[in-house]
């Protein structure tokens, strides 16, 4: 599925127009409708609806939806926010055919506003901005806004809630933005819905087909996808008949200062679930008897040192290598790293302590080979990158690196988000709070390396290895729900979800 920015959405309503060909006008009844139909499913006509319009065309929208309720026989107040004057031709159309509509209570503001009495039980359809909005709300709008949040009214925000804009919030006042309860977006979701710091303001998204130009999408090119499940089903490698251990691949985790060697079992047992054929992990000496029992699958070589990783190993017999799980960043085991970094010939995936280590070194960040896969999570990314406030800078810096260093950033998060060397980024689409538990990186970090030592290209191994976590993730929560998962519960569903996606195929 395609993201696209506030200016392509633009583009996209105005193809539709012209090659369907159809009005403006009719287009925003199809979208009224569309809303009306939601709203009417989700509320019967005991309901009281208060519609916010403002002057663009998400408040055309809203006029519409307010004509199409009282049609249906909905209690519905209507206001107008014409503040300067000037209206979109189309909100102007619906303005008129609400003010000749009988039995309509229309009330179009110029000046004051005095905020009606709600109570629970109300809806608030706010129509007052959309994805046109470019910069923060101020005045009597910022003003209209906090009412609007103090209500005890369910809010429903058509498209965006008002006051958000569609991409970078980074310098939006949050006072400034509606709350919603639901945001029912036309069409495709926008990017802003998929950042952390916006949930609140997004509530739940329901996204409304209102058939927009489908030749026009596939027109359009845009840098920022939503993978889903037909995005990875064909991605999936067949596992021949007369495949020996050999042919799998081999991979090597580097992995577990004492005391951490929990993050070493959960990465090494996910790397062992997701096909790779051989496993070795270099670990201290100390891990050793709880390796043995935990993962018994598991080849593994000993380092020097008793307690850390403190030497690197030849790694050129390694179809994939994997550093950092419960690592450590002790001197010693830095310099390792970078060894490990530097001379490994193949493919590789850097976590957790192996990130901090390169956080804590920027200049070893050249040394990491082109396609190598990160796996940050944002505080992890911000020691790379430079300290962020939001998930939208935090994203662009991501991006600007895998770009400069020709690699994949793998932005960890309720939506992982992928960062590829050309700059493209993939978004996943699987994933559930449940997985917000100790260890769910290493499982991913462990799946990651199995694709890529199985002969997954890194961009292969990126995009089906996330949705897979995620599905994963997804499958351990119908059975043991979000708050009682825990890591291994989702390598335990990793069989599951490989499963669920070959039958797609």
């Amino acid at each position: 599925m395609k993201i696209l920015t506030s200016t392509q959405f633009k583009e996209l309503d105005k193809y539709t127009i012209e090659h369907e060909p159809v009005s403006s006008t009719d287009l925003m009844e199809r979208a009224a409708k569309a809303i009306t139909r939601e709203l009417a499913r989700r509320w019967d006509t005991s309901t009281r609806f208060f519609i916010f319009a403002g002057p663009g065309n998400n408040g055309g929208d809203a006029l519409a939806v307010a004509r199409m309720l009282h049609a249906a026989g909905y209690t519905v107040q209507p206001y107008l926010f014409n503040i300067t004057g000037r209206l979109s031709n189309d909100c102007l159309a619906n303005k008129k055919r609400l003010e000749n509509l009988p039995g309509m209570a229309f009330t179009e503001i110029s000046s004051q506003f005095s905020f009606p009495e709600l109570r629970h039980g109300d809806v608030i359809l706010d129509g007052l901005f959309g994805t046109g909005l470019n910069k923060p709300l101020e005045g009597g709008y910022a003003g209209l806004v906090k009412r609007i949040n103090a209500s005890p009214a369910t809010t429903v925000s058509i498209d965006m809630p008002s006051g958000l804009m569609g991409e970078d919030n980074s310098g939006n006042n949050p006072a400034a933005i509606v709350h919603a309860d639901l945001t029912l977006t036309i069409q495709l979701p926008k990017l802003a819905f998929f950042f952390t710091e916006n949930q609140p303001y997004i509530g739940k998204v329901e996204i409304l087909d209102i058939q927009l130009s489908a030749e026009g999408l596939e027109t359009m090119d845009t840098s920022i996808t939503l993978t889903e499940e037909k995005h990875v089903t064909g991605l999936l490698k067949p596992r021949p008949a007369f495949a020996h251990k050999g042919d799998m691949g081999h991979a090597l985790l580097v992995s577990g200062q004492y005391g951490m060697a929990g993050a070493t079992v959960l990465a090494a047992r996910a790397c062992l679930r997701s096909g790779v054929g051989k496993l070795t992990i270099h670990t201290p000496d100390m891990n050793n008897d709880i390796l043995q029992c935990s993962v018994p699958e598991a080849i593994l070589s000993h380092d020097r040192s008793d307690m850390i990783v403190s030497k690197a190993i030849n790694t050129y017999t390694y179809d994939a290598l994997a550093i950092g799980p419960g690592l450590g960043t002790h001197e010693e085991t830095a310099e390792a790293v970078r060894t490990f970094i530097r001379n490994h010939p193949g493919e590789m995936v850097l976590d957790a302590d192996a990130l901090n280590i390169l956080g804590n070194h920027p200049e070893w960040k050249t040394d990491i080979p082109q396609d190598a896969i990160l796996t940050p999570h944002p505080k992890e990314l911000d020691q790379l990158t430079g300290t962020s406030t939001d998930s939208y800078t935090r994203l662009s810096k991501a991006r600007e690196m895998a770009i400069q260093l020709q690699l994949y950033v793998v932005l960890k998060g309720h939506y992982t988000m992928i960062c590829t060397p050309t700059g493209r980024v993939q978004i996943n689409s699987t994933g559930n709070a449940g997985m917000a538990t100790a260890g769910s990186g290493d499982v991913l970090t462990g799946i990651l390396t199995a694709l890529l030592a199985r002969g997954y290209t890194a961009g292969e191994a990126c995009r089906l290895g996330v949705y897979l976590h995620g599905l994963a993730g997804d499958i351990a929560c119908e059975q043991f729900g979000e708050e009682s998962m825990v890591a291994g519960d989702i390598i335990r569903a990793i069989p599951q979800a490989f499963k669920r996606l070959k039958k797609e195929t």
